[in-house]
């Protein structure tokens, strides 16, 4: 049995970067409390999730860092910031 991927139910908009999409989601986990600090994100599992090649995920794992919202380690891997989600509330406010 196949696990339901975010690809199957959200139809990419072809007028914007997959990879600007991506982040997107990733920042409405964050502001929905799905994703808290120091959640790790995989860019392994987003890209199955999202169906996607490695270089698109790192684009939007970068847009991400460089907001602050995620920070990445060497060898560890990208996690989010402990005031990832005051930043993307203030951002929409």
């Amino acid at each position: 049995m196949s696990i339901p991927t975010v690809a199957a139910v959200m139809e990419f908009d072809p007028t914007l970067p997959k990879w600007t999409q991506i982040a997107q989601v990733i920042r409405q986990r964050i502001a929905a409390g799905k994703y808290l600090p120091n959640h790790l994100i995989s860019e392994t599992q987003l890209e199955q999730e999202f169906e996607v090649a490695r270089v698109t995920v790192r684009k939007a794992t970068r847009a991400l860092r460089e907001e602050g919202l995620i920070v990445t380690t060497h060898g560890m891997g990208s996690f989010v910031t402990e005031r990832a989600a005051e930043i993307v509330k203030s951002s929409t406010d």
